[in-house]
């Protein structure tokens, strides 16, 4: 009997202990884990309200009056809402992570991108994007309406808007016809409205750096939304210009100083734009070849019809019965102010603005611009990843003189 209580003291004790042990590494984790939560939620909202007061936030909204108060979401809300991630809610799938559609329990509808577990760069962009457009407001700007963590999952949760991207309808033959030229207009008018916020007026002083069709998203009467700040700077306003060696963004869309030398400013956000104006003009997309011999890109193509007098020839010829012909040569005669090779040369967003606003100020003769080529001429087509890095040798940069 003694020999019977010992042996099992002398396993059992031993067990228990190991168990206590286990147990206690387990709470710590979890502790740990809990903290570190807690840490990650000060540093993005420190201010963002409990999933448990969301719903009434969101039905004092209701009445127009809509909160800008930025909300934590529970796991279990966001999987019910988009039926457990479900393909079918599958709106896209960006550099960092796949974007669903949502319905919340009481009815709004939702856009959540959720971070991919296996981007290394990911949460470095997720925080940079929840705690940049959280103290953003403007009409251009899409709205974050709050964020998710839990374990490893990072979601954040947008506005969700109907017409999805600009690029949906531009560069579709079938579609291009419902973007008449007042439509298109108003588009640029706002992508530069919401970018004179984010360079002049906004809390913070923000570059983007990944402007794009495909960035610019359109709500229900088909006004212009921002998109994607994931790839944004923060700039202090006695600041001019930073160097990166992370150069990051879209071919075709890219700066020459930024793309080769990792130098950004606001004017590099000005290059894009311009680039982005010319393909609202023309219906087509600057990555594409318009001249085989020279392999001009849509750039290098409005340069010459300018020179030559020949602008009217980059319109889209299904705005033939929409378009003002002042108003074309004007957007035309701005977005080559905005490519222009040397950033000092571009005007400010604010210059842009009044540019496109009064038909009396006397814009400036544009200079030559840096026309990006494919380096290999059978690519004509960009990388199939939108949101990857660009390598030096992915492009290059030549200069036209003009005839």
């Amino acid at each position: 009997m003694w020999l019977l209580v010992a042996l099992g003291t002398s396993i059992g004790v031993p067990l228990i202990c190991y168990l206590c042990y286990i147990l206690c590494r387990k709470c710590k984790a979890e502790v740990d884990r809990r903290m570190k939560q807690r840490k990650l939620i000060r540093e993005i909202g420190g201010n963002a309200l409990p999933s448990s007061v969301c719903d009434k936030s969101r039905k004092h909204g209701k009445d127009g009056n809509t909160s800008h108060e930025m909300h934590i979401f529970s796991f279990e809300s966001i999987v019910a809402a988009t039926d457990n991630f479900s393909t079918v809610n599958k709106l896209g799938q960006g550099g960092f992570g796949l974007v669903y559609k949502g319905k919340l329990h009481d009815g709004q509808e939702i856009a959540i991108k959720r971070l991919s577990k296996s981007s290394g760069q990911g949460l470095v962009e997720f925080k940079n994007e929840a705690q940049l457009i959280a103290k953003l407001q403007h009409n251009n700007l899409v709205r974050l309406l709050g964020f998710c963590i839990d374990r490893e999952e990072r979601i954040l949760i947008y506005e969700y808007l109907p017409n999805k991207s600009l690029d949906f309808y531009l560069f579709d033959s079938s579609k291009r016809n419902l973007l008449d030229w007042i439509k298109r207009y108003s588009i640029i008018e706002g992508i530069a409205q919401g970018l004179v916020y984010l360079h002049k007026y906004s809390r913070l002083r923000v570059i983007h750096r990944d402007l794009k069709a495909s960035n610019i998203l359109l709500d229900n009467e088909m006004n212009p939304k921002i998109s994607d700040f994931g790839m944004a700077r923060i700039f202090g306003l006695k600041v001019s210009e930073e160097n990166t060696n992370r150069v990051v963004g879209t071919y075709g869309y890219m700066s020459p100083e930024y793309a080769m030398n990792g130098t950004m400013s606001i004017k590099t956000d000005v290059f894009s734009f311009g680039v982005l104006l010319l393909e609202i003009v023309s219906g087509k997309k600057n990555n594409s070849r318009y001249d085989y011999d020279t392999q001009l890109n849509l750039i290098g193509h409005a340069w010459q019809l300018w020179n030559e007098g020949r602008a009217m020839e980059l319109m889209d010829p299904t705005l033939n019965e929409s378009c003002k012909a002042n108003e074309v040569l004007r957007c035309i005669h701005v977005g080559l102010l905005c490519v222009q090779y040397q950033a000092i040369d571009r005007p400010s967003m604010f210059d842009v603005v009044a540019m496109l606003s009064n038909e009396n100020i006397q814009a400036a003769k544009p200079k030559q611009p840096a026309f990006f080529t494919n380096s290999r001429a059978e690519e004509i087509e960009p990388p199939q990843n939108d949101q990857e890095n660009c390598s030096r040798n992915e492009v290059t940069i030549s200069l036209m003189q003009a005839r």
